[in-house]
């Protein structure tokens, strides 16, 4: 019952076969997820890979490579678990005052090849913007989540005052 594009059907096709590549079986609700995708070209901050190393024998570690307005960055980062190295990662990358609210975790189906949805609430200077991404690596899709929730922060510095858009959401899965 839904409606896209040609253009949006081709990307959902294309992610969807990355998708049944990485899956033993894809159901109704992977499908579901995907549909939920919505692409921004104007992002201001892309991520373009990422590596995390963690482990019993000390803190996570957390390489992210990002496009920060066109221009290729990396850094490494340390933290108390995989999620929390990479988004210190991100933040040295494109530092900012933002604190993050919200970090929920979905499995959208069942197995240990699930794809988990992820959602990132930050909260700056009063303003509150929200990211979502879905993958089957949980921390890959967090840091969609929060460069996502980012970028809304950043399409909010950017409005005029008193607009009266009050939260601002991004969803984004692969």
């Amino acid at each position: 019952g839904v409606e896209v594009g040609d253009n949006q059907l081709k990307d959902l096709f294309v992610r969807f076969k990355e998708l049944a590549d990485r899956k033993k079986e894809v159901f109704d609700d992977d499908i579901i997820a995907l549909m939920r995708t919505s692409g921004d070209e104007d992002d201001h901050l892309k991520l373009v890979s990422m590596k995390v190393v963690c482990g019993t024998g000390g803190p996570a570690e957390s390489t992210v490579e990002m496009e920060v307005d066109g221009k290729d960055v990396t850094e490494t980062a340390e933290g108390d678990g995989p999620v929390d190295a990479t988004f210190k990662a991100v933040r040295m990358l494109h530092p900012n005052k933002a604190r993050l609210q919200l970090y929920q975790v979905h499995a959208v189906t069942e197995g240990t090849d699930a794809q988990a949805t992820v959602t990132v609430r930050l909260e700056e200077d009063g303003m509150i913007a929200t990211g979502q991404s879905a993958d089957t690596d949980t921390v890959y899709a967090s840091a969609k989540a929060y460069v996502n929730a980012l970028n809304r922060l950043i399409m909010r510095r950017s409005k005029p005052e008193g607009s009266d858009a009050k939260e601002v959401s991004y969803k984004d899965v692969n």
